[in-house]
């Protein structure tokens, strides 16, 4: 059975603060216009860039230049999340943590708007970026905002959200890849699931007072069996729950499709809302409630068989089946057979 409260409260070891905080994701899209249009007009968000297949994105209370890019690729997916270090030497040190772990990465210039920059692929698949020098955005004169704590103009299309909140990745193996993250860029465990054979379904971690800016989800389907990293969703701050009803009119009036939500969960205590982005991709809106971790021995959350339904629902309708098979890029299940082989986290009620 794996160590699942693994953040030594019991013995304090004093965690490493090197990693600060989620820059930008990358999206993949068959349908870049299509999408551009959801992010732009649904969620608020500004344009700032174009570069070959891939433009770039923000969101009114993003500092830096930018938190999104869309590029085109035939199938949806993900590409490169990138991360800040706190300081330049703290960039060096987990560039070393993480090639005494075995990973070996590379350095390339950065992307639009961000300087040099290490770039790995973790456990699971999925690619990482860390990063200390970027740009901070510079907004025009008209985008200006008198509130000098606000970096540009709260936008007037759509419910535009306020920032890039996490990603969520699916896993073949949870508890490994936690640990990575764990041992070499110093995430601390905050929630997690375990099933009732002592197995990790999900874990959320964070670098930050946040409950996380990364989850891992178990993939039920299989289809990331052999490192085969796959998109759970990528999630936005949206602000109050008004903003969440209205930004679900909005998607109902605009045939966006509702997975899920508007609901609330018992992991993060966060107000939810599930849609695809024309894409394909699961983007979730998250915020409202939830809570700030300031404890620095922090006894992580840990939901069983008895209380499951309420980590994943505190109130709301159940969520699909689908929502713990569906991925990106998505191939279909392969290893599921009937719902009884998923965890008790998708029974139905």
């Amino acid at each position: 059975m794996p160590t699942v409260n693994d953040n030594n409260y019991d013995s304090f070891v004093e965690p490493n603060h090197d990693l600060h905080q989620l820059v930008s994701a990358e999206l993949f899209s068959p349908t870049v216009d299509e999408t551009l249009w959801f992010f732009k007009e649904l969620l608020g968000m500004t344009e700032v860039r174009r570069e070959g297949e891939s433009v770039y994105l923000r969101a009114f209370e993003d500092w830096y230049s930018y938190s999104l890019k869309v590029t085109y690729r035939q199938s949806c997916g993900t590409g490169r999340t990138v991360w800040r270090t706190s300081a330049p030497a703290a960039l060096d040190r987990r560039v070393d943590a993480i090639e005494r772990y075995g990973i070996k990465g590379s350095w390339d210039d950065g992307d639009f708007a961000q300087g040099p920059t290490y770039s790995f692929t973790d456990t699971a698949g999925h690619h990482h970026s860390l990063l200390w020098d970027l740009d901070y955005y510079r907004p025009p004169e008209s985008q200006k905002s008198d509130l000098l704590s606000r970096p540009q103009k709260r936008p007037t299309r759509g419910i535009p959200v306020r920032r890039l909140d996490h990603v969520n990745h699916l896993v073949d193996d949870v508890t490994t890849n936690r640990e990575f993250l764990r041992d070499t860029l110093g995430f601390r465990l905050r929630e997690n699931i375990v099933d009732r054979n002592g197995r990790e379904g999900a874990a959320w971690m964070s670098v930050s007072p946040l409950v996380h800016e990364i989850a891992n989800l178990g993939d039920q389907s299989g289809q990331s069996a052999n490192g085969n990293g796959r998109l759970h969703h990528l999630a936005f701050w949206y602000g109050y729950p008004q903003h969440l009803d209205d930004l679900a009119d909005l998607c109902v009036e605009n045939g966006v499709e509702i997975e899920a939500g508007p609901g609330k969960h018992g992991v993060s205590q966060a107000k939810f809302l599930y849609v695809f982005e024309p894409g394909g991709n699961r983007i979730e809106l998250f915020g409202d409630a939830g809570y700030l971790i300031f404890d620095p021995n922090w006894k992580p959350v840990t939901w069983t068989e008895e209380n499951v339904d309420t980590a994943v629902i505190w109130y709301g309708s159940p969520l699909p089946t689908e929502y713990f098979l569906y991925g990106t890029p998505n191939n279909g299940p392969t290893n599921y057979r009937t719902p009884n082989d998923l965890m008790a986290i998708s029974r139905p009620r």
